[in-house]
């Protein structure tokens, strides 16, 4: 007697697809790497990576220290790359925070200090271990310039993006192969929404920084980044069902909480171009 076979539900087709463009990444290019920013959605691209490649992951996972992370970031990093047995790469700009001129303390805005410590420093780590390829985390529902991205975007030399040059990605169909010195960055996630990140966090059980759920003031993390810079919003959701349901009747936008995403009106697009994630 056979057992019918489950139909696929919309969380184990994101899977796939992520999984599918992982894999497919992973045989073209040489000396990847990952960007794990400790978000959710980039959690949910390390848990992809452990099932695409059965349980182990085999590339260094990169994270871009600016200093000013949330202690419970930096804490839950260290953590869960012990457990994991990942091969965490930390980069950070050691010279701009020395010079001293970063925010809050020095002379520069937010949106220059994200390109000092986040940008700057993601370039030298690149450049210093010579990736030539790296996985990120961002999905095109997540902010306005990130909906111009393809799964397989490729980078100048000088690591900048132009959106305007993208290659045609129908049918599933993806260009992997580039001329020589072009970076790329892959995009598993493009597909999925906030809330498909949610709901497969919820599915999967995937550990996560509690800063996402409210705390004993009623308020929680809805996106995380620099201390300095990130804000949190008035909120009883203290599990992932709670969040899912707050977030389908919820107005306010993922990164409005991100300083400085308000400072200037396309510091963002600006900063993505020359670089930034």
């Amino acid at each position: 007697m056979t057992t019918a076979l489950k139909p696929a539900t919309h969380l184990d087709k994101l899977e796939a697809q992520s999984i599918y463009i992982m894999r497919e990444a992973f045989a073209k290019f040489e000396n990847m790497a990952m960007l794990w920013s400790i978000g959710k959605d980039s959690s949910v691209l390390l848990w992809l990576a452990r099932k695409a490649f059965l349980g182990h992951v085999p590339f260094p996972c990169v994270h871009v220290d600016t200093s000013y992370k949330i202690p419970e970031m930096i804490e839950f990093r260290d953590k869960l790359a012990k457990e994991w047995k990942l091969d965490l790469v930390v980069g950070q700009n050691k010279e701009a925070l020395a010079a001293g001129k970063t925010f809050p303390n020095g002379n520069s805005t937010r949106v220059e200090c994200c390109g000092m410590l986040k940008k700057d420093g993601l370039h030298a780590i690149m450049e210093a271990k010579g990736y030539t390829a790296v996985f990120v985390g961002i999905r095109r529902d997540e902010e306005g310039t990130r909906a111009k991205e393809r799964y397989f975007s490729p980078r100048d030399k000088n690591f900048e993006w132009d959106f305007k040059d993208q290659p045609p990605e129908l049918w599933d169909q993806f260009k992997t192969d580039f001329e020589p010195g072009t970076h790329l960055r892959i995009h598993p996630l493009l597909h999925w929404t906030e809330i498909n990140i949610w709901e497969y966090i919820e599915r999967e059980k995937i550990p996560i920084v509690p800063l996402y759920y409210a705390n004993k003031e009623g308020k929680r993390y809805p996106s995380l980044g620099c201390a300095p810079c990130t804000a949190m919003v008035e909120s009883k959701a203290s599990n992932i069902p709670e969040i899912i349901e707050e977030l389908r009747n919820t107005k306010v936008a993922e990164r409005s909480t991100r300083a400085q995403d308000a400072e200037s009106e396309h510091a963002f697009e600006q900063l993505r171009a020359q670089g930034y994630m």
